[in-house]
């Protein structure tokens, strides 16, 4: 079994759900109303999307987390 290390990118939407996205993985993402489910609900996520990635014989490719910043632009 191969252990897949992953960024996350988790944001909070006007309703207060916390949203959870895999860049490195089409289409990976998931919601919940708090941090644990979340947590619990990306992981699932990630599996599934690793599943598909697999049967597709698509390579999966893991990211590095360089970082993140909150950028601002008024238009």
């Amino acid at each position: 079994m191969k252990i897949y290390n992953f960024p996350v990118v988790i944001t909070q939407d006007e309703d207060g759900f916390y949203v959870a996205k895999v860049p490195a993985l089409q289409g990976c993402h998931t919601q919940a109303k708090t941090l644990p489910v979340l947590y619990k609900r990306v992981e699932e996520a990630m599996e599934l999307c690793l599943e598909v990635e697999k049967q597709k014989k698509h390579v999966i490719s893991e990211e590095k987390f360089v970082g993140i910043q909150q950028m601002q632009v008024s238009i």
